[in-house]
């Protein structure tokens, strides 16, 4: 009758199918044992001498037998089909034992302290650090993480992007003010001297142009010469402020602290106090900002640039042997190499690590464990019950295996005592 109730049960995979197999020998055995000791019973009934302890021992292990079957049988099932009650433990309280289980799990799996002592013992950085030292693994790494960043960018048209910019990305710079950070910034710039590379480059670049077209340049200033000046004194004024003027420039180009990038760099530093603190020049700044934002050109150009950007990386993620992969390998072994040598960058790695789990535990653990009760309410009674004793039954059949001969040992003593006293 058992075994008709767990083959009726559920159809589960291939895994489930081995356990009931096992489950089925193993109740087979202890069913076995059970006949074995009721057959040795009846045979020796009435029968004198040393009989009469086996006939003992018979009687007692089919007690124990009978005791341990009822006891396993009624968390599954009422014994014989009978409700008798507080049997049929599983199917009538699994509401019950689904929520002490997840009780269980949270407070002795999920806690704080069990978080961070598990993961001192398991030595996070250290494992890490070994395992990405090898290359093969940081190219696996590498690997892995370049086929979800292509899939990812793959999956993000110019129609898209150019909804997120249009609707999402400009509106919130439109609204985000912007001055003061913008101010911030050119301080930080002129006060690191990081300009003087791009002052450096456009000086040479417009000294390079005034030089190749000097024609031009003294075309230009010939229009602003007064219409009764004689020519040649047009000619001799137009190429002296040339000559000046590439002068000028080259002093400038030549001489990191000449008066005039002392000047460039004041203006600087007093625009970003302005865009700071001057009311007037914050609110032109922010006009400024807000026309050029409107511009339509700038969804197309932000665009185009993130078309652009987008290819390129894709081309590089795509090549295996790019210089970009290769870099990423490089540092991830390097990495990989001080998470194992630096003792002190393995400790507090671990220490984020540990905060991070015991944050996630803190947050999310009640909601994680609650999809103990979730599955479990979602079976039925009997569903339920079939699921655990497939999972635990053959265990528990030892229970029964081993009642049959404790009980039989007992009664063997028990009846020697008697007899002896």
């Amino acid at each position: 009758m058992v075994t008709a109730a767990v083959a009726a049960g559920p159809s589960f995979g291939a895994a489930d199918e081995a356990r009931r197999v096992a489950l089925r020998r193993m109740r087979s055995l202890a069913l076995g044992l059970l006949l074995l000791a009721a057959l040795v019973f009846v045979l020796t009934l009435d029968k004198a001498g040393a009989w009469a302890y086996v006939h003992a021992t018979a009687e007692a292990a089919m007690v124990g037998a009978i005791a341990d079957w009822f006891a396993v049988t009624a968390l599954f099932r009422y014994p014989l089909g009978l409700r008798i009650p507080h049997t049929a433990i599983i199917p009538t309280r699994k509401g019950a034992l689904a929520r002490s289980l997840q009780a269980f799990v949270t407070e002795n799996f999920l806690s704080e302290p069990v978080i961070r002592q598990r993961l001192a013992d398991a030595g996070v950085s250290r494992r890490l650090g070994s395992w990405l030292s090898d290359e093969s693994h940081s190219k696996r790494v590498v690997d892995e993480a370049s086929t979800l960043l292509r899939s990812g960018l793959n999956r993000i048209n110019d129609d898209e992007m150019a909804a997120i910019i249009e609707t999402e990305l400009i509106p919130r710079l439109a609204n985000e003010p912007l001055s003061e950070i913008s101010g911030r910034l050119l301080g930080d710039v002129v006060e690191e001297g990081a300009h003087h590379g791009l002052v450096d480059l456009l000086l040479v670049e417009v000294h390079r142009w005034l030089s190749s077209n000097s024609a031009r340049v003294t075309a230009v200033l010939r229009t602003r010469a007064p219409w009764w000046t004689p020519k040649w004194l047009d000619d001799a004024v137009t190429d002296r402020l040339q000559v000046e003027a590439l002068a000028w420039i080259a002093d400038i180009r030549d001489q990191p602290d000449h008066d005039a990038r002392r000047a460039l760099d004041d203006l600087l530093l007093q625009l970003s106090s302005d865009l700071q603190h001057d009311p007037a020049t914050i609110e032109r700044a922010e006009r400024l900002k807000f026309r050029v934002l409107s511009q339509p050109q700038v969804v197309v150009t932000a665009v185009s640039l993130w078309g652009a950007l987008r290819r390129a990386l894709l081309e590089t993620l795509e090549d295996p042997h790019s210089s970009l992969r290769a870099r990423a390998v490089t540092q991830l072994q390097a990495v990989g190499r001080r998470l194992t040598a630096d003792r002190g960058f393995s400790t507090r790695l671990d220490g984020y690590v540990a905060e991070a789990a015991v944050f996630f535990v803190a947050r999310y653990g009640a909601e994680v464990t609650t999809v103990i009760t979730d599955t479990i309410d979602r079976w039925d009674g009997k569903e339920a019950a079939d699921r655990i004793e497939l999972h635990v039954g053959r265990d528990l059949q030892f229970i029964r295996i081993n009642g049959t001969l404790v009980g039989g040992l007992a009664g063997l003593i028990i009846y020697s005592l008697a007899k002896l006293l």
